[in-house]
Parts: C-alpha cells; sequence; structure tokens
C-alpha cells in the first residue's frame, strides 16, 4: 500500500490502522475454564470492562447472565439478548429516576448498601428482590475499592431488615475483593464475613438464596514493574472459592446460590491493541538526565487508560531482535498524565524503532473500549475487531 507522494508508505500498524482485536475464541475458552473450576458458579459479566456487542453475544450464547451498572448498560445488555431474570442492577449508587426506569424495564435484582437506597428501592421498585452488598479491605488487589461501596456487617442486618419490612424480597449479600486481586486470602476474608451476616440474619429469621463473590479475578498476562509476568496465584484462588462456597452450603443449606461477577479475567487477556510508533525520542530533562521515549499512537485516552497502573507486554514485529534501549513508554497526547507511570519502570524497546513501525499491546480487552474518551486532543476511539467466536 503506498501513501501520497512524498511521504512513506502506510503499513500494517501505522496511521490510520489502530485499532483493537478481540479474540472471542480465547474469551469463551477463559469462561469455560471459570465454569469448570468453579462448578455450579452463576457468572454474570460485568459488562463495564468489556462493552462490546460481539463480546456480549458470545458470553450470554455460553449462558452467562450480566452485571449492569447503569440503565444505558441494562438497555445495551437486553438489546444484545441478555436474560432479564440473570440480569442485574449491580450498581449500588442510582438514582430513584434510575431505579423507576429499571422497574419499569422489568428489572428485579438490585444491589444496595445503605438506608436510603433501600428506601427509594421501596417506593421505586415495590416488591423487588435486593442483595446488599458489604465492605472489604481490598488488600491485595490492584484497585482495592473500598471506600465507595459497601457497608458493615451490622448496616447489612439493618438495611435487609428493613427492606423486608418495606416489603421488597431480601435475596443475598455480595462482596468484592477488589480489582485484579491477587491474594487468594482475601476470598477468604470475605467468605468469613459473609458466613457470619448470614447467621445473623438467619436468627431475625430472614434466609437468602445467594450471596454474590463479584469480581476481582485477576487477568493473567500483564507484567510486573520489571517486565516479568504477574503470574497470579489462579488455581489457589479457584481452590479457595470452591472450599468457601461449600462451608457456606454446609453452614447455610445446599439452597444457597453462587454468583460471580467477573470482568477482566475474562476479557483483559483476549484482547491486542495494534498501533503504531509516533516517534522515539532522547531529551535532558530538567534534572539533566538524558532519557529516551517511546511515543505510541494509542494512550492513556484512547485505550491505555490503566496505564498508569498497569505495565502491558509490547510486542515489535517488525523488529524481532536487535539491541534494545530503555525507555518510557507514552501516548500522543499533549496531556503529561499519558504514559506510563514512574513507578513501573522503564520498558526495553528496540533501539531502531521509527515513526510508523508497528506495535502491538498485548492484554487490553479490559476496560480498554469503555474508558475511551470520545477524542481528546482529536484522537479518535480505536475501531473494535473481533475474531473467532464460532464452533
Amino acid at each position: 500500500m503506498t501513501g501520497e507522494p512524498g511521504l512513506p508508505p502506510v503499513g500494517e500498524g501505522q496511521a490510520g490502522e489502530d485499532r483493537i482485536v478481540f479474540d472471542l475464541d480465547g474469551v469463551r475458552e477463559r469462561y469455560e475454564t471459570l465454569r469448570r473450576e468453579v462448578p455450579g458458579v452463576d457468572v454474570r459479566f460485568a459488562m463495564k470492562a468489556c462493552p462490546v456487542d460481539e463480546v456480549l453475544d458470545c458470553l450470554i450464547g455460553l449462558g452467562a447472565g450480566i452485571d449492569a451498572a447503569s440503565m444505558p448498560e441494562l438497555e445495551h445488555a437486553l438489546r444484545a439478548g441478555a436474560v432479564l431474570s440473570r440480569t442485574h442492577y449491580g450498581n449500588t449508587v442510582k438514582s430513584d429516576q434510575d431505579i423507576a426506569a429499571a422497574y419499569r424495564l422489568g428489572v428485579r435484582d438490585f444491589a444496595t448498601d445503605s438506608q436510603e437506597d433501600v428506601s427509594a428501592l421501596v417506593r421505586h421498585a415495590p416488591g423487588a428482590r435486593v442483595y446488599c452488598r458489604l465492605a472489604t479491605t481490598g488488600e491485595g488487589a490492584l484497585w482495592g475499592l473500598k471506600h465507595k461501596f459497601g457497608c458493615s456487617p451490622d448496616d447489612a442486618v439493618r438495611i435487609l431488615t428493613a427492606a423486608e419490612a418495606g416489603g421488597l424480597a431480601p435475596s443475598g449479600l455480595s462482596v468484592h475483593v477488589g480489582s485484579q486481586q491477587m491474594n487468594p486470602d482475601a476470598w477468604l476474608a470475605a467468605f468469613e464475613r459473609l458466613d457470619a451476616v448470614l447467621a445473623a440474619l438467619a436468627a431475625r429469621g430472614i434466609v437468602l438464596d445467594h450471596v454474590n463473590l463479584g469480581g476481582g479475578l485477576p487477568a493473567l498476562d500483564y507484567l510486573d514493574r520489571h517486565g516479568n509476568p504477574l503470574r497470579p496465584p489462579i488455581d489457589k484462588i479457584f481452590l479457595v472459592l470452591r472450599e468457601g462456597m461449600a462451608a457456606l452450603r454446609r453452614a447455610h443449606g445446599e439452597h444457597l446460590g453462587i454468583v460471580m461477577e467477573p470482568g477482566r479475567y475474562l476479557v483483559a487477556d483476549h484482547g491486542t491493541i495494534h498501533t503504531h510508533v509516533v516517534r522515539m525520542t532522547a531529551r535532558c530533562l530538567p534534572d539533566g538526565v538524558r532519557q529516551r521515549w517511546l511515543y505510541l499512537g494509542v494512550g492513556k485516552f484512547n485505550g491505555l487508560y490503566e496505564m498508569d497502573m498497569l505495565q502491558y507486554r509490547l510486542v515489535f514485529p517488525s523488529h524481532t531482535a536487535g539491541r534494545t534501549v530503555s525507555a518510557v513508554v507514552a501516548g500522543p497526547t499533549c496531556d503529561s498524565d499519558d504514559a506510563y507511570s514512574p513507578a513501573h519502570g522503564l520498558v526495553e524497546v528496540p533501539e531502531d524503532l521509527a515513526s510508523g513501525d508497528p506495535v502491538q499491546i498485548v492484554s487490553c480487552g479490559a476496560y480498554a473500549v469503555s474508558y475511551m474518551t470520545q477524542g481528546f486532543n482529536g484522537f479518535a476511539p480505536l475501531p473494535r475487531v473481533c475474531t473467532g467466536g464460532t464452533r
């Protein structure tokens, strides 16, 4: 393919061809692994992680329900074919208007964590099923999620007691141990908290029908700050989940359903961004240190929002051998936050990279699409391509 006269030829990965590619076969395999490793779990995909129609179609076709966090997500899920009875409003933060709209839509399962929210549900979603989110410490997770959501065990008992008094149906408890949780013991602590609250509610005559273990299952192919695989202990996590589920059922009845809301685990490792080198530079910084910078066509605002917390594996298809240098990796915008955090250190990249060279950024399937701006600094959201997905 040739470009305009006087310009370099446009090749694979150059400007105009940046995109994100989802491997639906990989998503399917990850879903089937979860179902095999945690038998009997009711999977509700956290669609905020990847609200892409083809991904939703794949997971819904496999039997997944949907965890939605807003009215637009609920409407999107139902358009994609989600089963209403297996779609819940999983956000504890919602307005009166949105509660009423979801109820009119037919949604009957709502998360809560406050008396005020329960009062609104009594008014605008009469008779609805409610499950209460318990707070966790978030320790061991990349994103702890410990401040904005959840309540204490004592508050959970009060909230679900008030829900029953108001004509709602107390149905469950939920936890979320934090996103990209690397410590299996986080789930042990969550099971202990769930057990205690289930017992306290049963003493009041309130018997719940399920617990929701939330999200937190980690992606497997991120890198640490030294560029090495993180290697989360997924087998140990699965073991803790199986043992914890069995213990809860022994204590509170085999009727107790187990729900999980995976997002990142299902999709992160099966999305790859194809982009290009904008420029490799070397500049003296104010402290006098000369530093190389690798600017890519994709950054924080059009696909790599989590780059301040994550280091992704970079692949350079046209540079499989040769000398490397250490560089800061950054996106193309004129925003200083559009770069890898200094906490991640420098990245080894080919020394002779040139503008237009292709770059693949691996394990970008989670949150890349949902966090994109609508064109910050004029850099458009990435087109989406899905491969596989058929048997």
